[in-house]
């Protein structure tokens, strides 16, 4: 069944849709770190079609503002586990080159693909990036290469 108030629908409403929209539906969830307030990244289920035609989950995971993922991997249908099947899913679209981008940008794509008006959503892709000036040095005997050999 859809929640009416946010889109949302049950794990069996998004294989239907998914199925039959040939379109995708997807949920992230947070994990936080040790101090349980602030999130450090997200777990992210995404339901579509593989190239076949047969539904599969795609489960990205990892910490935001990087692109070293925990995991990313397909799930076949039957391998789906119950507690994803618990989840609450949005439909969406989903394109494979978009695994590869930084977790918060992945969640950022597919907000904007489903639809749900995100205007208090950070917009991550177009920050000012910031990175250290010319007068920066790094100091290589941090990372054990200063050192002589012996």
């Amino acid at each position: 069944m859809t929640d009416t108030t946010d889109n949302r629908m049950s794990f069996n409403d998004a294989v239907s849709y998914v199925q039959q929209q040939k379109k995708a539906a997807f949920t992230a969830m947070p994990v936080f770190g040790d101090d349980d307030e602030t999130a450090e990244g997200a777990r992210i289920f995404i339901l579509d079609l593989d190239a076949a035609g047969e539904l599969r989950l795609s489960f990205i995971a990892g910490p935001f503002f990087s692109t070293a993922h925990a995991a990313n991997e397909a799930v076949s249908a039957d391998e789906i586990p119950d507690s994803v099947r618990e989840l609450r899913f949005l439909p969406t679209r989903y394109e494979e080159d978009w695994g590869t981008d930084q977790i918060q940008l992945l969640i950022q794509k597919l907000v904007q693909a489903s639809g749900v008006n995100a205007e208090q959503m950070p917009d991550y892709k177009n920050l000012p990036s910031r990175g250290a000036g010319p007068e920066a040095v790094f100091p290589i005997s941090l990372i054990g290469m200063g050192q002589s050999k012996q």
